[in-house]
């Protein structure tokens, strides 16, 4: 499974270390990722997500319905 927040769409990306002496190494920035099970009142089902911390708010700001109408949309939802 890949490191995409199914509600955000937030991905992993990359930079750089910096040392001491300035020296460039690359590594990558991962995101906050938690795997959740959200009952979904509507469906009367329960879902299993991959969600950032940043995904984690949006739910519990917009609820879990309109979270998931929104991912689809922008299409950040698989599987």
């Amino acid at each position: 499974m890949s490191k995409i927040c199914q509600i955000t769409g937030k991905k992993a990306m990359g930079g750089c270390n910096v040392s001491h002496s300035k020296r460039h190494t690359k590594r990558t920035f991962d995101v906050n990722l938690f795997r959740r099970k959200f009952y979904w009142v509507e469906q009367d089902t329960w879902i299993e997500l991959n969600v950032s911390a940043a995904g984690l708010r949006t739910i519990n700001k917009i609820g879990l319905d309109a979270a998931l109408k929104n991912a689809a949309e922008k299409g950040y939802l698989y599987k």
